[in-house]
């Protein structure tokens, strides 16, 4: 199974990205910004595929263990990403909600210095499912494809 996000906006703080599940639109996306320099907790994770795992321990497990009890079984990870660890597939509306970690949304408004995603939880009960059993299995990849950005 892959997930495909692809970042089509972005601006000094965030990125917007449509999120696919093997070809179809599931959702929006929102990290932060693009930088050629990592800025620890400031900088979205570089273009590629990468393996998504899950991860049982660490508070946004404890907390979506509670807040999603019924459809949690641990957060999605994406894993193997050069210079870059704890990346979470999770809730949040603005650049201010995450930390290179990819929010889901099932609305945005692209608009350039405020950008941001809404309706996240119910985007996060639709995606999280289609994707939880794929992940455990071992059979999970993630791609990010970096339109946004002038070749």
């Amino acid at each position: 199974m892959k997930i495909t996000v692809n970042r089509f906006v972005s601006d000094a703080n965030s990125t917007i990205s449509l999120i696919m599940v093997d070809g179809v639109f599931v959702c929006f996306g929102l990290e932060d910004q693009y930088q050629a320099t990592k800025v620890a907790g400031e900088t979205r994770i570089p273009a590629g595929t990468y393996r998504v795992g899950v991860r049982n321990v660490g508070g946004f497990d404890a907390r979506y263990a509670v807040k999603f009890a019924d459809i949690h079984d641990g957060m999605l990870h994406v894993l193997d990403v050069p210079g870059f660890e704890y990346i979470l597939i999770h809730v949040g509306n603005t650049d201010a909600d995450t930390a290179g970690c990819l929010l889901v949304g099932e609305m945005t408004d692209p608009k350039p210095g405020a950008m941001m995603i809404g309706r996240s939880v119910a985007a996060y009960r639709t995606f999280y499912p289609m994707v939880i059993a794929a992940a455990k299995a071992g059979d999970l990849t993630i791609e990010y494809i970096d339109q946004d950005r002038s070749a």
